[in-house]
C-alpha cells in the first residue's frame, strides 16, 4: 500500500507546474561550444559526467584499442605486472578490446599508418556488452571525438563516415598505457563515464555535422533529423509540416565568432532569412537606436524577402559565438510558391470552407489526407466540410485502429457540431440517382460512419455516457436502445474532520454530492461552508460567527523522518512500489483528459480530469517527498546513506523506464534545501556523484528539453513519461495556434494536438510486466511542501 499526503493544499497548484522548467534554474550542465563552418576545433576544455573530459575519454578509447594495452602494460620497475585471476571487469575490458582495429592501411596504392577505418570503429563501439546502440548514434559519438581533435581523419576531413575506406587515427598517441592491475577497474569506470558522455553529447554533433553539410548533399535520414529539431523551434512553430520539410532540406548552417559582428544593415538587399540556433542579436534602426533583442529560436530578415524590400533594421551580434540557420531568398520564394501551389481551397457560395494541402508523404485518412491518389491534407475549414472530406476519404479497406482522426475531429472541435451534421448519419441516402446507386450509396456511408464511430468509441470508452448528445447519436446511428446509467444507491460512511481534528462519522449514499452533506451538517455546532477545509464555529454565549482556514493534521507534514524504514528496504523494492503506483495512475488516466484540462474543463460539459490531476499531485508529492526525508535526518553519516539510496532510487527508475518518478526524485535532488547540504555531498562516493550529474543532464531545459527528448526517443513501450513537460507541450500548441483561421477551424492544430495525445497511448500499448514487492513492506511518502519550512531545517542541521 502506497499512501501520500501533503501538507496543505497548495500542493494542487504549485510543484508540478513548474516541474518542466525548473531545470531553467538547474542548468548546471556545461554549455558547449560548437564547430564553426571552417573546421576549428571547440575551444575550451569542458568538462564531461561528474568531471571527466573528452580527452579523456579519448583516451580510455586509446587505450581499448591499442595493441599494447591488450598485451598488457610493465610495472613500476619495468616488470611484468603481478597475474591473478581477473576479475568480471577486467574480462569485461579484454571483450572490447580490439588490438587490430589500430593498424597501417592501404588504399588506392597508399599506405596509411596506425589508424581505424570507420566501419570498423562503428561496429566495434556497436558490440560492447552494455551499450545498445544504433549505427547513427555511434557515429554521433566518434563526431565528438572528432570535433575536439581526438581523432582525425587522415585527410583531414571534418565529418566522420561510417565507410571501409575512410580512415582515422588518434592524435595524441602518446596515452599512457603502463598501468598496474588495480589501475584497470578505475580505468574500466572512466571508460564507462566517458561512453556515457559520448552518448549524450553524440546527438549535438551529428545534428552539427549534418547541417554543416551542403543541402545537396543531405540524404533523406539527414533531412528527417533536421526536420525533428525543427519541431521544437519557435520561429517554425506556425508552419505547415510540409513546410517544414522543405525547409529541412534548405537550411544552411552559418556561424559568427565575434560579438559586435555586423550581420546585415538597414538599407541593404535583402538576401536570405534567418533563424537563431545559438546566441543573440540587436536590433537597431536609424534614429532610435536599439529596437529589440532577439534570441535562440527566434527569427528575422523575412519581411525584406516577402515585400522585396531593403532591410528594415541592422543586425549586430550580441554575444560571442552565435549559430544561425540561412535560407537563401531563392529557397525561401520557391517554398512560397510550392506552397501556394499545392493549396486547394474549396469554395461554396463565395466563402472559403475547406483548405487542403498536398502532402509529400503517403496520405492517411486518420490525418485527415485522402487516399494514394490525392494525398492532400486538411489544413482549415469549416467543421462540417472537414468531417465530410473525412469521410469520403476514409478507406474501409484497411485494419487499422489509430483512432487519431477521431481525435483531431471529435474532441479538440465541439462535439455537437460534428454529430449532429447531416453527413454523418447512419441513415443517410442521396437525393439523385438510380435506386441501384442509391442503395450502394447508402451501404458504403453506413461502413464508413461505422469504421469512423469504431475508433472514435475506441478512443472515449466509458466516457461517451457522460455526454447525452454522444449517447443519443448512438442509439440513433447502431438502431439499438441504450440502457440507463446505473446509479449507485447503496451508503457508505463519510468522516468529516472538525478543526480540533476529530471526525464526525455520516452514513449517506455513494452519490451524495457536496451540498447533501453541508445540509446534514447545518443543524450541528459545526457547519462546513462551501470550500476546503473552511469551517465556521458559532459560540453558545454571543451571535458571532467565525471563519477559519485549517490544514488536516497529516498535512501539516512529519515531523521525524522515517530512515530507519527506509534503510530496511532495499533500492529495488523502493523504485518498484513508486513505479507500480504511478503506473496505476497512469492507466487509469484518459488521454483525452490532457484535452479537458489544456483547453479547460467549462468548455467540455460533464468532463473530468481527477485522474490527471491526482497523477500530477503525486510527482509533486514525491518530489517534495526526497526533501522532506534529508531534510529530516539529523545524523550526518545516516543522512549521506539516505543521500545515495535516493540516487540509487533514481537509477532504477530509470532502468524500470518510470521517467516521471525519475524526474521527481532528481528535482527533489535539486532542491535548495537539499544542494546546500555540502557536507552531506561530500560523503556520497565519486562515482555515485558522478551517475547523478550524468542523470542530471537529463534536466537540462536548452532546446526546448532536448536532453530529455533524445532519451525518450529511444525507449520502447511501456514507459511512463514526464507528464509535465506533455502539458507543457499541450499548452504551447493551444495558446500559440487560434483555433480558427479566417472563420475555419484550424485542423493543423488539431493534428499536433492528437499526435501529443497519441505519445500516451503509446506509452502504454504495452503491459508493464513489474514485479510487486515483498508483503508486509509498504513505503509511506509523507512530506511538507512548505519550502521556507524546508529552508529551517536545512540549515537546522547543517550551517
Amino acid at each position: 500500500m502506497l499512501w501520500v499526503t501533503g501538507s496543505t493544499t497548495e500542493e494542487k497548484n504549485k510543484g508540478w507546474i513548474t516541474a518542466a522548467t525548473r531545470g531553467d534554474r538547474l542548468n548546471r550542465g556545461m554549455t558547449r561550444d560548437r564547430r564553426t563552418e571552417t573546421g576549428n576545433r571547440w575551444a575550451e576544455g569542458r568538462l564531461g559526467v561528474g568531471g571527466i573530459r573528452p580527452q579523456e575519454t579519448g583516451a580510455c578509447l586509446y587505450r581499448a584499442l591499442s595493441p599494447a594495452s591488450a598485451q598488457g602494460g610493465v610495472g613500476e620497475h619495468g616488470t611484468a605486472p603481478v597475474t591473478r585471476s581477473p576479475s568480471p571487469t577486467q574480462r569485461t575490458t579484454r571483450t572490447r578490446q580490439n588490438p587490430t582495429l589500430i593498424r597501417d592501411r592501404k588504399h588506392h596504392l597508399k599506405t596509411y599508418r596506425q589508424c581505424c577505418s570507420g566501419k570498423e570503429l562503428v561496429d566495434w563501439l556497436t558490440k560492447l556488452n552494455d551499450c545498445f546502440l544504433s549505427r547513427t548514434q555511434a557515429v554521433g559519438m566518434w563526431q565528438v571525438l572528432l570535433d575536439e581533435g581526438i581523432l582525425v581523419h587522415v585527410k583531414q576531413d571534418f565529418n566522420f563516415h561510417d565507410r571501409d575506406t575512410q580512415f582515422y587515427r588518434f592524435l595524441e598517441t602518446d596515452f599512457n598505457l603502463n598501468h598496474t592491475a588495480n589501475e584497470k577497474d578505475s580505468k574500466e569506470d572512466e571508460l564507462q563515464e566517458g561512453l556515457s558522455l559520448l552518448l549524450q553529447m553524440g546527438p549535438d554533433a551529428l545534428l552539427n555535422m549534418i547541417l554543416r553539410k551542403c543541402p545537396n548533399q543531405r540524404s533523406a535520414g539527414d533531412v528527417e533529423v533536421i526536420y525533428e529539431e525543427l519541431l521544437h523551434v519557435k520561429a517554425v512553430s506556425h508552419l505547415s509540416t510540409s513546410v517544414r520539410k522543405e525547409l529541412a532540406a534548405v537550411l544552411v548552417f552559418e556561424s559568427h565568432a565575434k560579438a559586435g559582428t555586423v550581420l546585415f544593415s538597414q538599407g541593404d538587399k535583402g538576401t536570405s532569412w534567418y533563424i537563431i540556433w545559438k546566441g543573440s542579436v540587436n536590433v537597431i534602426t536609424h534614429g532610435k537606436g536599439l529596437v529589440t533583442s532577439l534570441h535562440e529560436g527566434e527569427d528575422f530578415g523575412q519581411l525584406a524577402l516577402v515585400n522585396d524590400a531593403p532591410r528594415a533594421a541592422t543586425i549586430i551580434l550580441r554575444e560571442d559565438n552565435c549559430h544561425f540557420l540561412r535560407v537563401d531568398k531563392s529557397d525561401f520564394i520557391r517554398i512560397l510558391k510550392d506552397v501556394e501551389a499545392n493549396t486547394v481551397r474549396l469554395e461554396e457560395h463565395g466563402k472559403v470552407v475547406l483548405v487542403l494541402e498536398k502532402s509529400s508523404g503517403l496520405g492517411s485518412p486518420h490525418l485527415g489526407g485522402s487516399g494514394s491518389s490525392s494525398k492532400y491534407t486538411v489544413m482549415s475549414g469549416t467543421p462540417e466540410k472537414i468531417l465530410e472530406h473525412l469521410l469520403e476519404t476514409i478507406k474501409l479497406d484497411t485494419n487499422g485502429s489509430d483512432p487519431i482522426g477521431a481525435i483531431s475531429t471529435i474532441v479538440v472541435s465541439p462535439p455537437g457540431v460534428f454529430l449532429l451534421n447531416p453527413r454523418l448519419t447512419y441513415h443517410a441516402e442521396p437525393s439523385e440517382g438510380s435506386e441501384l446507386e442509391k442503395t450502394a450509396y447508402a451501404l458504403n456511408t453506413k461502413q464508413k460512419v461505422v469504421k469512423l464511430v469504431g475508433q472514435w468509441v475506441a478512443l472515449y470508452g466509458p466516457l461517451l455516457k457522460d455526454d447525452p448528445v454522444a449517447v443519443h447519436f448512438l442509439e440513433v446511428c447502431l438502431l439499438v436502445a441504450c440502457q440507463s446509467l446505473f446509479i449507485l444507491t447503496f451508503a457508505v460512511m463519510y468522516e468529516i474532520y472538525r478543526p480540533d481534528h476529530k471526525a464526525v462519522s455520516l452514513v449517506l449514499p455513494v452519490d451524495s454530492s457536496v451540498q447533501d452533506i453541508m445540509s446534514v451538517l447545518k443543524g450541528t455546532f459545526y457547519r462546513c461552508l462551501f470550500g476546503h477545509c473552511m469551517w465556521a464555529g458559532v459560540t453558545a454565549d454571543v451571535g458571532f460567527v467565525w471563519v477559519w482556514q485549517v490544514p488536516l493534521k497529516e498535512q501539516l507534514g512529519p515531523e521525524q523522518s522515517t530512515t530507519d524504514a527506509l534503510e530496511q528496504m532495499c533500492s529495488k523494492d523502493i523504485a518498484t512500489q513508486l513505479t507500480n503506483y504511478d503506473w496505476e495512475l497512469f492507466t487509469a488516466m484518459h488521454e483525452v483528459e490532457l484535452v479537458h484540462y489544456t483547453f479547460g474543463r467549462q468548455k467540455f460539459p460533464g468532463a473530468t480530469t481527477a485522474n490527471l490531476e491526482r497523477f500530477m499531485r503525486h510527482f509533486n508529492a514525491l518530489q517534495y517527498w526526497v526533501v522532506t526525508e534529508l531534510c529530516l535526518c539529523e545524523d550526518l553519516t545516516r543522512r549521506s546513506t539516505l543521500l545515495k539510496k535516493f540516487i540509487k532510487i533514481a537509477i532504477v527508475l530509470k532502468e524500470q523506464k518510470n521517467l516521471n518518478a525519475f524526474f521527481a526524485v532528481m528535482f527533489g535532488l535539486s532542491n535548495s534545501a537539499v544542494q546546500r547540504l555540502c557536507g552531506t555531498w561530500e560523503r556520497v562516493p565519486n562515482k555515485t556523484r558522478r551517475i547523478y550529474c550524468a542523470y542530471e543532464r537529463l534536466l537540462d531545459p536548452s532546446r526546448n528539453h532536448r536532453a530529455y527528448r533524445l532519451a525518450v526517443a529511444k525507449l520502447n513501450p511501456p514507459y511512463i513519461p514526464f507528464m509535465p513537460l506533455l502539458l507543457k507541450d499541450m499548452t504551447f500548441i493551444h495558446e500559440g495556434n487560434k483555433n480558427y483561421t479566417d472563420n475555419l477551424v484550424n485542423f493543423e492544430k488539431m493534428r499536433m494536438i492528437a499526435k501529443t495525445m497519441k505519445i500516451v497511448r503509446g506509452c502504454r500499448s504495452q503491459p508493464y510486466g513489474s514485479t510487486a514487492p515483498p508483503c508486509g513492506k509498504s513505503l509511506n511518502t509523507y512530506f511538507i511542501d512548505n519550502q521556507k519550512k524546508l529552508t529551517q531545517l536545512s540549515r537546522a542541521i547543517e550551517r
